[in-house]
């Protein structure tokens, strides 16, 4: 039988070692007055924590700065030069099987996430040539990891032979915050010369992902790559199986999930942009926007990195020095660029909805929206046309922007050569920089969910804390948890979470990993 708040794949049994962590005790809902909490911000973290809120009895007023909802996964109308309206984003989203907790976010609105659709594969393709595929890998650890490796031709005999296996130890048992001890003074790239993996199996397999934190291996911190691997690989049997939204963000996921907040009692204010915040006299915080002040019981951060800081500058009096401080420190990675390009004609049948690309100057995926979305189907269907989407990940920060626009292009035209011929009926370039950076030694300077201040707590993809999550799934995970803290306060019961285990998945790995690393009870 199926727990209150289970997920239903985990029931079934997709993987039996997905760790649960049953949610704190407390009243079921506010009872009497109801107190009042601000969320400043309304992308994944922000949405967690006021639908958890919202569901308890807690008046929630969520204030957003843009006039969409989603944050880096949101969307916006747009017109294309022949009249068509059409949904514009900050392009493709992964949301992989292990992301319980934001997937159990969705099932507010979708029980049976109908919404989302499965890709196939996660094709590879490097710029020499060589191809790889997560299709036929086996999924239950270790062997997704030996599958891949006996698989894929980016793993020659004689590239295993030179391989440091010691080095690669840890790998077999991830725990968080022990990794970060471990190798977060290391970055990816000098981690990977530490193994000696193959270069070609690197650029296929690690650097791909660890891209996606919009960062180049040589800045990124070597402990998060390592908990993208026990993530995909090592911890979980989910492995890199995906979906997609079947339309564009806001009608597949947001818009139903703001019917739900507004259906409890939230109030859901966009194109707002808090000022600033100040604690009360007698508790709670005053919240200054660009159009009034309203006083709150609460206040949850759900701000990308940039907006934290500004906010937090602003607002002197909000927590202790040392919490500003590092505030403060916290930066972004470097900039990214989504390209979505309307062609007059289609792309090659055999063209994969998605395809991975590695050792390519900044081309990183392209994705063929058509094969999935339904708006980018319509528009393709009337038009004979394709929709593809271009992503580089960390362009070189200065590169002119109209440089690196058609350099991406021509990327394009050099992986999938039947699109040089093709008329780009339209075209529109996404540039941003509001990706937290992870750098090497950074873990201790990212703020955690709890702050110096009891009724002020922060959540998004950039807070640390003790649970194998990463990218949206940290978002959504740390916004369930702010708002547990402020339940706690109120007395109600908290919220049920799920992640991947939290150490490697056997004894016999464990027991590798500990003595690679001298901590003997890793065997446990």
């Amino acid at each position: 039988m199926r727990r209150a708040g289970q997920p239903e794949y985990a029931a079934r049994g997709r993987d039996r070692r997905a760790r649960r962590l049953p949610a704190r005790p407390g009243k079921p809902r506010v009872d009497g007055p109801r107190p009042t909490a601000a969320v400043v911000g309304g992308g994944i973290a922000g949405l967690a924590a006021a639908t958890a809120l919202a569901e308890r009895g807690v008046a929630v007023t969520l204030y957003e700065r843009q006039p969409y909802l989603g944050g880096r996964a949101g969307g916006w109308p747009t017109t294309l030069r022949d009249g068509t309206p059409v949904t514009m984003s900050r392009g493709f989203h992964a949301f992989f099987r292990q992301y319980y907790n934001l997937r159990e976010l969705l099932r507010r609105t979708d029980p049976g996430l109908r919404r989302l659709t499965a890709l196939p594969d996660y094709p590879l393709l490097h710029a020499g040539g060589m191809r790889d595929s997560f299709r036929h890998v086996p999924r239950t650890p270790p062997w997704s990891a030996l599958g891949f490796a006996a698989l894929s031709p980016s793993f020659a005999v004689r590239d295993l032979r030179r391989m440091n296996p010691v080095a690669a130890l840890p790998l077999l048992d991830v725990r968080v915050p022990d990794v970060y001890d471990r190798l977060d003074h290391t970055s990816a790239h000098d981690f990977l010369d530490a193994v000696r993996f193959p270069e070609k199996a690197r650029h296929l397999a690690f650097e791909v992902f660890s891209r996606s934190f919009f960062a180049d291996p040589r800045r990124l911190s070597a402990a998060e790559m390592a908990l993208m691997f026990h993530i995909y690989f090592l911890g979980s049997a989910e492995g890199l199986l995906f979906d997609v939204p079947r339309s564009p963000y806001p009608t597949a996921l947001w818009d139903p999930l703001a019917g739900h907040l507004h259906r409890h009692g939230a109030e859901v204010r966009t194109s707002t942009a808090v000022e600033h915040i100040a604690p009360r006299q007698g508790g709670g915080y005053r919240v200054t926007t660009d159009r009034e002040e309203r006083c709150h019981d609460g206040v949850v951060l759900a701000l990308d990195t940039a907006g934290l800081r500004g906010v937090v500058a602003r607002s002197d009096r909000l927590g202790d020095a040392p919490w500003r401080e590092r505030i403060a420190r916290l930066r972004t990675a470097p900039p990214f660029l989504v390209t979505r390009l309307w062609l007059d004609r289609p792309v090659a049948p055999d063209r994969p909805g998605f395809l991975g690309t590695g050792g390519f100057p900044t081309l990183d995926n392209i994705s063929v929206l058509e094969r999935w979305e339904d708006e980018a189907a319509h528009w393709a269907a009337r038009t004979g046309g394709s929709v593809l989407e271009l992503h580089a990940y960390a362009v070189p920060e200065g590169a002119p922007r109209d440089v690196e626009e058609k350099r991406l292009i021509e990327q394009l035209y050099r992986v999938w050569p039947e699109t040089r011929g093709a008329a780009v009926t339209d075209v529109r370039h996404e540039w941003h920089d509001d990706c937290p950076l992870f750098p090497v030694g950074g873990y201790r300077g990212r703020p955690t969910v709890r702050t110096p201040d009891p009724g002020l707590v922060v959540a998004g993809d950039l807070v640390r804390t003790g649970l194998p999550v990463a990218l949206m799934e940290r978002a959504a995970t740390t916004g369930f948890l702010a708002a547990d803290a402020l339940l706690e306060r109120w007395g109600v019961r908290g919220v049920t979470l799920w992640t991947v285990p939290d150490r490697g998945r056997s004894a016999l790995l464990r027991g590798l990993a500990g003595w690679a690393t001298g901590s003997g009870p890793a065997a446990r």
